[in-house]
């Protein structure tokens, strides 16, 4: 019988022999989080479109092109997210997260929908890690959030990896660099783009983000914003620097990163590779004091970074990082007769209790079906219970490695003081560090 359907073009199944590795990579990004302060805020997956309209920006190709939209039966206009920023920024607002001391540090997990074309690394569903902060304007939470981001990939292990920083100035500024860019780019007009044309006079700073090779090139003499910084913006972006140094942070400062909505405001920075082909911006974030203005609230000096998964995970396995496998099965039971079988279900949720994994048989297997499952999840230890073991009270514990057997009893108490003995006596590092950590060693 065929499949009545598949996954849908631009969206990607994490199998379980896979799911470990999405594991490995988020529990590193937590762990960072808590290190650098930040506490975990979901919100849904949909939003009234209007707050990406305003959140994401009307100039820009996410809202124009690449949103998913609909109208609910009550004839509400929501859209899948196609950003983690703007929800947060939304929940900190309507909660009044604020009031509860600032600053206020958020993190996320998101998963993210843009219609666009599926290539590698950029699907039309993908997964965000982010990190928002709001109530600061210091330039030390800028280097902050950067350490932040460095911490991860550092943890990750990852390799070639360059973190390129800017300052886009404040509106004060901005509006001065705005007719440098008129100006340069009006003597092109026959050359660009039609949607570049339509940018020119809305926002023409989003003409340097195109894509087309022909306005790419003509974009490369462009005026640069950095040499349009008022004092305030190139102190800011100096102190960026300067404690960016004292952490020993090693970055570049590129001219050309920009980001075309006016709540942007000063740092905008990026982690770079070279590994994993166009595609090689695996990090992005910078400073955005006019967002939560722009959403109805108060002016509130915030900041934050998002990196995306799937790229992540991509340029570790082109680097060749082995993510390490989650801990096997630690002991397999097979149950032979009714009795037997009983038995071992009851010892596996003992085993269970005491925090250890355990499996036995729950499809009717044979025992030689049951020993080649038993070698195929990587089991340990094995056991094998029947009627004799079930009378005699005790079983042989079998290293499924060296093959060597132990004596077990089959009573609660004995049956697990055994197995860690014999578990300690083969070395396991895992064993050996849940009992540690089991004693407050």
């Amino acid at each position: 019988m065929a499949l009545i359907t598949k996954k849908i073009k631009g969206t990607e199944d994490v199998l379980p022999k896979e799911s470990y590795k999405w594991q490995f990579v988020e529990d590193i990004m937590r762990k960072e989080a808590q290190n650098y302060g930040f506490k975990e805020i979901r919100t849904p997956v949909f939003e009234h479109t209007e707050l990406f309209s305003r959140g994401v920006g009307q100039t820009t190709d996410v809202v124009q092109k690449e949103m998913y939209t609909f109208d609910t039966k009550g004839g509400e206009s929501v859209t899948l997210r196609p950003e983690g920023t703007a929800g947060a920024a939304r929940a900190v607002l309507e909660h009044s997260v604020l009031n509860d001391g600032l600053p206020v540090k958020a993190s996320y997990f998101v998963s993210c929908y843009r219609y666009e074309k599926p290539q590698a690394g950029r699907l039309r569903e993908f997964h965000q890690f982010g990190l928002e902060e709001y109530g600061t304007s210091d330039p030390i939470a800028d280097a902050e959030l950067i350490c932040a981001a460095q911490s991860i990939f550092d943890r990750l292990q990852i390799k070639e990896l360059h973190l390129e920083i800017n300052s886009i100035g404040c509106p004060k500024c901005r509006g001065e660099y705005h007719k440098a860019l008129r100006a340069y780019f009006e003597q092109y007009k026959d050359q660009l783009c039609d949607t570049c044309l339509s940018r020119l006079e809305k926002n023409p700073m989003r003409i340097l983000d195109c894509k087309s090779p022909q306005d790419k090139k003509i974009a490369e003499n462009a005026p640069k914003v950095i040499d349009y910084l008022c004092n305030e913006c190139k102190e800011h972006f100096e102190k960026v620097k300067e404690y960016l140094d004292c952490a020993g942070v090693k970055y570049i400062v590129n001219p050309t990163i920009v980001r075309g909505l006016d709540y942007y405001t000063k740092t905008v920075f990026e982690f770079v590779t070279d590994f994993i082909g166009a595609q090689g911006t695996v990090c992005g974030g910078g400073r955005y004091d006019g967002l939560m203005e722009e959403l109805g609230g108060q002016h509130v000096p915030s900041l934050g970074f998002a990196m995306g998964l799937e790229r992540l995970l991509m340029l570790m396995d082109k680097q060749g990082i082995e993510i390490p496998k989650p801990d096997t099965c630690n002991l397999y039971i097979a149950g032979l007769g009714d009795k037997a079988k009983a038995k071992a279900f009851s010892l596996v949720k003992l085993m269970r209790e005491s925090g250890l994994s355990a499996e036995t048989d729950v499809v009717g297997r044979g025992l030689r079906a049951q020993m080649k499952y038993a070698d195929k999840i990587n089991a340990k230890f094995s056991m094998v219970l029947g009627d004799n073991e079930i009378e005699e009270n005790k079983a042989k514990l079998k290293n499924m490695e060296t093959g060597e057997q132990s004596e077990i009893p089959l009573d609660s108490e004995g049956f697990i003081v055994k197995f860690i003995q014999v578990f300690v006596d083969a070395q396991s590092e895992p064993m050996a560090a849940f009992l540690t950590k089991d004693k407050g060693e």
